[in-house]
């Protein structure tokens, strides 16, 4: 689930975490926790989380990942 993977960031178990299509109940308390323990999150560039585009990562890692997926299209239909 999108909860566990973004306690995952938040335990340093995954560097950084992308998906799409999220609900706001599945995204909010991994969010939370994720930022809470020092990682990054947002979606688009600029922009915070959503059902859209959901990015976490650690602080070293997260400009990459969102320069990554925007090169690849991710957030492009």
């Amino acid at each position: 689930s999108a909860a566990v993977d973004l306690c995952d960031v938040a335990a340093g178990r995954l560097d950084g975490y992308y998906e799409r299509g999220l609900h706001p109940w599945d995204l909010a308390a991994g969010d939370l926790i994720a930022r809470e323990a020092g990682a990054l999150t947002g979606g688009r560039p600029g922009l915070p989380a959503d059902g859209d585009l959901t990015v976490a990562a650690t602080p070293g890692v997260f400009e990459p990942l969102q320069a990554a997926l925007d090169e690849l299209g991710a957030w492009h239909d």
